[in-house]
């Protein structure tokens, strides 16, 4: 297999295969974030040409996000049950049937049932999960920093995919840019299929950062039902109250960035006058400051209180949402919010997957941090939906981004309830 090639091709230069494994997953997050952001850019268009009103595309969006966090704990056992690359190549393959389906849609039904169930299931098959899944397996050291690099995939797919999609829509139509995405799904899943493995023993290695010298033996074949792993982790996690506030914190997070930002923030500059291709270019500068903020978060909380960072995190971006409706939505005005908002994007994360395994420790972590998880994409499905009903309703998307402004400074506030450790675990 080639993935025996790369690994001693690798070894004779001194690098650990652990980040050929990050390489596969970014690049398979990056495409899959593309995904996800594109139905913004697809928005206008198909109001224009089947007469579909915001809130009911929004509401096939917000069913995607919810169904998308709602497989995020089943995510986690059906990597731990089947593997990575069996998971991860089955998801992309039920998102690209999903989108070539789509090609063909005439009805708000079949709208909902593919971009909002199909798509919602396939993506939600990996989720953020399987990069948290990548840093505990093959990497003892550098975890955090290794979790902020994949999370930062998201904002390198908007930045990617974002303003070439708005191109392709007003040029060519929606259906080429669908086919792009298409393409580029294939691509990642020849990647996965040739580079992927499931653990470091697979290649005879140990996780990065390990000092030990024998290969890690094989766990024992999982067999345990996957409805049940998941719910079992639900049911002790939710006897604490550490989970209650990192679901909380993590529904304001996903109300705040994807159901909101990602979904309306082109629409809303459409409303201001604003060409479609300069407000995917926003998003897409937006995505440049968050990869160089989420690895910054990444590497400080490999260091430093994740609460603390966790506060400041939610409280700059919930100023930064309630000054956006303030703006005159200039150039000037829009590149500062870019800028301050993007830093911040999903700069959450990596603290929050810290929290998550310190407090429930590292053989668990993944199969807690996906119900964490589930409750992001509950808030950005209710975002979603509630700004397209804000739009439709009231004919302002602003009213939604002073809700979920607000909300992040409660967020912020209530991360800092949790009690400090007597002593931080390795995670």
């Amino acid at each position: 297999m080639i993935s025996n090639w790369l690994s001693a091709a690798l070894a004779r230069r001194n690098i650990h295969y652990g980040w050929a494994m990050v390489g596969v997953t970014f690049l398979t997050a990056l495409i899959a974030a593309g995904t996800v952001g594109a139905p913004g850019v697809f928005i206008v268009p198909l109001q224009k040409e089947f007469g579909w009103s915001t809130a009911e595309i929004s509401s096939a969006l917000s069913i995607r996000f919810i169904l998308f966090g709602l497989m995020a704990p089943f995510a986690a056992a059906l990597l731990n049950r089947y593997g990575l690359r069996n998971v991860t190549l089955t998801s992309l393959l039920v998102v690209a049937s999903g989108l070539v389906a789509s090609l063909f849609m005439t009805q708000i039904w079949q709208l909902v049932l593919l971009w909002g169930v199909v798509i919602g299931l396939g993506t939600g098959m990996t989720a953020l999960v399987l990069g948290a899944t990548v840093a505990a397996r093959w990497f003892a050291a550098r975890r955090g920093l290794v979790v902020g690099i994949l999370t930062a995939s998201v904002a390198t797919g908007q930045l990617v995919f974002l303003p070439l999609l708005a191109s392709l829509t007003e040029s060519v139509g929606w259906r080429m840019a669908l086919g792009l995405i298409c393409v580029m799904l294939a691509v990642a899943a020849s990647a996965v299929l040739l580079v992927m493995r499931d653990r470091p023993g697979d290649l005879g290695l140990r996780p990065f950062g390990d000092e030990g010298t024998e290969p890690l033996p094989a766990p024992p074949p999982n067999t345990a039902p996957i409805f049940a792993a998941a719910l079992g982790a639900l049911r002790d996690a939710a006897k604490t109250r550490v989970f209650w506030i990192l679901f909380a914190t993590f529904f304001i997070c996903g109300a705040s960035t994807n159901g909101l930002v990602q979904v309306h923030l082109i629409p809303m500059c459409l409303d201001f006058g604003i060409p479609q291709v300069h407000a995917a270019g926003l998003l897409a500068a937006m995505g440049v400051f968050d990869i160089i903020g989420t690895i910054v978060s990444g590497w400080l909380s490999d260091r430093y209180d994740n609460r603390w960072l966790l506060f400041w995190y939610y409280g700059l971006r919930g100023l930064s949402l309630l000054f956006l409706p303030y703006t005159d939505f200039s150039f000037y005005a829009l590149s500062l919010f870019a800028v301050f908002y993007g830093l911040d994007w999903i700069a959450t994360v990596p603290p929050t997957v810290r929290l998550t395994a310190q407090r429930f420790g590292p053989e668990r972590a993944n199969l807690v941090f996906g119900w964490i998880f589930a409750g992001h994409q509950l808030g950005a499905g209710v975002a979603a939906f509630g700004a397209g009903v804000s739009r439709t309703v009231l004919e302002s998307y602003l009213p939604a981004f002073f809700v979920a402004g607000a909300l992040c400074i409660v967020a912020s506030l209530i991360i800092l309830t949790i009690a400090r450790p007597a002593k931080v675990a390795a995670a």
